[in-house]
Order: C-alpha cells, then sequence, then structure tokens
C-alpha cells in the first residue's frame, strides 16, 4: 500500500488518535494527521509516530479533510477517523476494488455491514438524506454520512470542494456523481469509538447538509439547462 496515504482528520482526540495509529503501524503507507495547530494535547500524544502532522489553515471537518487530501503526494488517499470506527482491515479491499473505480465508499447498511455507533437518529437522517440523494441526483450511495471513502488522489482535487464543516460528507459524492465519475461500495463495519466525544451536533448539522443538498441540486439543474442551451 505504498500507493496509500490515509488522511486522518483529528480535533481533541488524544485518547483514542495514539491507538488508532498502532493499530495502522505495520501497514505500508503514509499518515497525515489534519488537526487545528491550538490541538496541542492531541499533537503530543502521536509525535513520536511516524506521520506527517497537518496543522489547519482553516477550521472545520471539511476543512481538514481538504487540507489533508491537498497535502497528499501518493496515487490514493483514504479519509480515515481518529476515533477507532473504522475497520482497518476493509482498506486492502477498498484499494483493490478502487484499481476500478475513481472512488470507493464503505457502507454500514449493505449485506455485510453494521455500526455499534450508531444511533437511532444518525440512522434515520442517514436514511433519508441517502434517499434524497437517490432522488435528486441518482446517487448509487446506501450510506451518504459516512466518510469512509478510498479514492483517488488527482480525482478529488478535481471536485474542488467547498466545505468546510459535515457539509463535506454530502457535497463529495453529490459532486462525485454530477461530475460522472466512477465510484462503488463496500460493506463494512463500525466499531464503537474509543474514546471522546462525537462533534456532530444532530439538529443544527443535519439542517446544514439538506440545505447543502437542495444547493447543489439547483446549481446542478443551472449548469446542466446552460449545456443544454
Amino acid at each position: 500500500m505504498t500507493d496509500l496515504t490515509l488522511i486522518i482528520p483529528a480535533k481533541k482526540e488524544k485518547e483514542s488518535l495514539p491507538k488508532v495509529l498502532q493499530s495502522l503501524e505495520y501497514l505500508n503507507h503514509k499518515i497525515i494527521v489534519s488537526l487545528p495547530k491550538n490541538d496541542l494535547e492531541t499533537i503530543n500524544s502521536v509525535k513520536n509516530f511516524n506521520i506527517l502532522i497537518h496543522e489547519q489553515m482553516g477550521k472545520g471537518y471539511g476543512n481538514s479533510i481538504t487540507e489533508g487530501i491537498n497535502k497528499c503526494s501518493t496515487k490514493y488517499f483514504c479519509i480515515f477517523n481518529a476515533d477507532g470506527s473504522f475497520e482497518y482491515k476493509d482498506l486492502e479491499k477498498m484499494l483493490i476494488k478502487c484499481k476500478n473505480n475513481d472512488f470507493v465508499f464503505a457502507s454500514r447498511y449493505l449485506s455485510g455491514g453494521g455500526s455499534d455507533d450508531d444511533t437511532i437518529i444518525t440512522y434515520i437522517g442517514n436514511k433519508i438524506f441517502s434517499l434524497i440523494g437517490r432522488l435528486l441526483f441518482s446517487l448509487n450511495l446506501s450510506d451518504i454520512l459516512y466518510t469512509y471513502v478510498l479514492g483517488k488522489t488527482s480525482k478529488f482535487k478535481e471536485l474542488n470542494i467547498k466545505s468546510n464543516d459535515f457539509r463535506f460528507c454530502v457535497e463529495f459524492p453529490i459532486k462525485i456523481e454530477i461530475s460522472k465519475m466512477n465510484y462503488a461500495s463496500i460493506p463494512s463495519y463500525e466499531k464503537k469509538r474509543i474514546g471522546g466525544k462525537k462533534k456532530v451536533n444532530e439538529l443544527k448539522d443535519g439542517f446544514l447538509i439538506l440545505s447543502e443538498i437542495i444547493k447543489l441540486f439547483f446549481k446542478s439543474k443551472i449548469f446542466r439547462k446552460k449545456i443544454i442551451d
């Protein structure tokens, strides 16, 4: 996996991130941890690992991922959570599948997948947003908000992602579909996070995500109309 860089967005993950990095040490890949420069506790907890620590210029979850991928020099990248919930054993399967696709999404809701960390609110919300994605964009994803994604670095940079917060979760796959890039999914099992707290505000971020989907829908309609005209 020398062509793969794991992009780990982190914020206040001193409990979990060192354990995650320990579990990944035997794999032959690069790791970029992207986090706020004032998160000294997390930085100090991982400074002895063989990784690149990227201090964010901007703010937010989406910005952390985008800045991290922009620092990536390998052919492939993979967004990997700092909380220990992602199954690292799926990396090889995703990389193999990405040979014939631009992106590969992990899904908790395909047969063989599951979750120990999903709540009833996040489950219902994800199902609704995934359905909206299918209806408005023909997006063939069962788990639109799950950002365990492996892809080709050059293709991501073509997408010009703008979202700095959790709206990234829908802007990313929707722009892939609008751009007619190739993508696939595999089942994956989400583990219980090791420590720390979820950063998602279910109501606030849910509203932002819905507004982003609507905005992208109307932008895509305008774009398609210009092409036809």
